[in-house]
């Protein structure tokens, strides 16, 4: 673990002026980014303002089109994840990348065994382990012990152990609070703030805003590909930092339907799930769009999951069409009439390599044929060419495997499948992630249309101006719990702010009041 140099005022690293295009797509332009050693480094932006960009530059996965970068003060390039991990930049991500069947130990050390000769020192890597583990806060006794019989936090613990192993210098802890307990976050902030002690430049990236008043000592925000500002973290609050990320701007107009009429579709009454969100209480309406926002690890994911019987509720109760339901498994879901978009497109939604025809009417096979066991092609031809006009999917023939479509058409064939058979209820989990904006447009027309058919829409997003864009209410998520309700005339800052954790709301009067839920930690 390195010390502080001589000079404690001088940058560890510095970036000024770095940009990065990916074809056409300016994914940086003119960032900046200054750390100094001993120091935590919070770096925020909404998504898809350049910061994982910038991020994989620092470790060498990414190479920037322009810019120069700076390593104690010496110009240097950084070409490679090689280069990057001989200057000690090491990334600690959201999800722990370790081997669960093998110990603790094996993990932190595999790949940079230490050796005598030609074997493996168990004892110098014994004696290394210790005071690694008394570093991130672990017993020595864990050290044999394979890391998939720790708990989410003890995995994290041990990613940070093994980043020090390669004498870490440069810590990216990226989203590195998004899976934890309150408690398990104070030993997060415990185990950075001893690194920090010691020397090690720490940059955190984070969505709560809100703990970055308890960890970090500066901030810098981006927006759109660009560095807005760099300041002392004391001089911010959150509904500033809000501000400076989306630019003070009031979210799009949108015509507005009022207040929803229809019958209650979904009814959650005191829902929970145990460590993933806890008494939610919301309602659905026939014809109605309701966003579900939160940031990540909020718990809003987990909602959708659990209404979609992916997983299973704890407590509290669940009425579709004022029936009390348990809903065990999705295909029970579906026979209430409940369809699910997932998330994860590529592991969830799609049949990679299979035909448009037949990730469509895959989920509605029955549909096909009045003989069991027997299905017409020249129904399924029908049914995909049918749902290829209607929501406009840019393909020169059905028979197309999905794996060759862009995004945003592959997310419109996974959309289709939920349609075949209309929802009483349409759950959609991150709608537009990973799709350009046309796209992005297009499937917001398509769920207006199927609200205005009566359908209850409930979309559950991360993407703030998603949420403004296409809900007639918006319900915040916020460590498990609705903790505000808006109306679409809302500001994108006072729903970033209640998302992020801001205590009470301005003195103001505004069209949309936060109502905030006090923590209960």
């Amino acid at each position: 673990m390195s010390a502080l140099p001589a000079d404690e005022t001088a940058y560890r690293l510095e970036m000024r002026d770095i940009s990065k295009s990916y074809g056409g797509v300016r994914a940086i332009r003119h960032a900046d980014i200054a750390i100094r050693p001993g120091t935590v480094h919070a770096l925020v932006g909404e998504n898809g303002a350049g910061k994982s960009t910038l991020i994989k530059i620092i470790a060498g996965a990414e190479f920037a089109d322009a810019g120069a970068i700076s390593f104690n003060g010496e110009p240097i390039t950084i070409s490679s994840t090689t280069d990057a991990i001989q200057l000690g930049v090491q990334t600690v991500y959201q999800e722990p990348q370790l081997f669960p069947e093998l110990s603790v130990a094996e993990n932190v050390f595999v790949g940079r065994e230490l050796t005598r000769g030609v074997r493996v020192d168990w004892a110098r890597q014994a004696d290394q382990m210790h005071d690694l583990l008394a570093t991130v806060g672990l017993p020595d006794r864990i050290s044999t012990a394979p890391v998939g019989t720790l708990s989410i936090a003890e995995q994290q613990q041990v990613s940070i152990a093994k980043a020090l192993a390669g004498d870490a210098t440069v810590l990216i802890l990226d989203e590195p609070s998004a899976i934890l307990t309150d408690a398990e976050i104070e030993v997060l902030f415990t185990v950075i703030r001893r690194l920090t002690s010691a020397g090690v430049a720490v940059i955190y990236i984070s969505h709560r805003l809100d703990e970055l008043f308890r960890i970090a000592d500066v901030v810098t925000v981006m927006r759109d590909g660009e560095t807005i500002t760099t300041r002392p973290i004391g001089e911010l609050s959150v509904r500033q930092i809000a501000e400076l990320m989306v630019g003070g701007v009031v979210s799009e107009s949108r015509p507005q339907n009022g207040a929803a009429t229809g019958e209650v579709v979904l009814e959650l009454d005191g829902f929970s799930r145990t460590g993933r969100f806890d008494g939610v209480d919301l309602t659905v309406r026939s014809g109605e769009i309701v966003g579900l926002y939160g940031l990540v690890g909020s718990g809003a994911g987990d909602i959708a999951s659990v209404i979609y019987g992916m997983d299973k509720a704890t407590g509290g109760r669940m009425l579709v069409s004022g029936r009390p339901v348990t809903v065990r498994n999705p295909a029970q879901a579906k026979r209430l009439g409940i369809h699910l978009l997932p998330a994860n497109r590529s592991a969830q939604g799609a049949f990679s390599f299979q035909s448009i025809a037949l990730n469509i009417v895959v989920g509605e096979l029955g549909l096909l044929s009045r003989i069991p066991g027997w299905a017409s092609r020249r129904r399924e031809r029908a049914i995909a060419q049918e749902f290829i006009r209607r929501l406009a999917v840019k393909t020169p023939t059905e028979r197309q495997p999905i794996s060759a479509m862009s995004g945003g058409n592959a997310q419109k064939v996974v959309l289709a499948r939920q349609l075949v058979k209309r929802p009483a209820l349409l759950v959609l989990a991150e709608p537009t992630q990973g799709v350009d904006v046309g796209a992005k447009e297009e499937i917001h027309r398509i769920i207006s249309g199927l609200a205005d058919e009566g359908t209850a829409v409930l979309v559950v997003t991360s993407d703030l101006g998603e949420v403004l864009r296409i809900s007639d209410r918006i319900l915040v998520v916020r460590a498990g719990q609705i903790t505000a309700e808006f109306r679409p005339d809302a500001t994108q800052v006072e729903i970033l702010a209640a998302a992020a954790g801001a205590d009470t709301p301005d003195a103001d009067t505004t069209p949309a009041p936060i109502v905030i839920q006090e923590d209960q930690t």
